[in-house]
């Protein structure tokens, strides 16, 4: 997905940090949706993915999944998935390539998603 006029500048990523990118369009669709609904904390989970995506231990908000879930596959590869929880139902999953430093974005919206339900 290519920016266009009139669309949000997204920052480059920090020295050492991960390039933040989406892996599908409803993705793009969702984090615009989380940055209406609560621009800070979606600011503050952006802060927490480019930085260290897969912290150890994991913390209150930022965890992997599990079960079915816990894994998904991106450039042919399968890699762990996280979960950012952004508000009490708003929720970003992503998957972190080590080898590449970028985090994918497989889910982002302000509903909690149904496949965990």
């Amino acid at each position: 997905m290519s920016p266009k006029r009139g669309d949000r500048a997204a920052p480059p990523p920090r020295p050492g940090g991960y390039v933040i990118r989406f892996a599908t369009n409803n993705a793009a669709k969702g984090w615009e949706d989380l940055c209406r609904q609560a621009a800070t904390k979606t600011r503050a989970a952006f802060d927490a993915i480019e930085t260290d995506p897969c912290p150890q231990p994991p913390t209150a908000r930022q965890h992997p999944l599990k079960g079915s879930i816990s894994s998904d596959t991106q450039g042919g590869r399968t890699l762990p998935q996280w979960q950012y929880e952004v508000t009490a139902g708003g929720r970003i999953w992503y998957v972190g390539d080590v080898e590449t430093r970028t985090c994918w974005i497989k889910y982002a919206g302000t509903a909690h998603p149904k496949s965990t339900d």
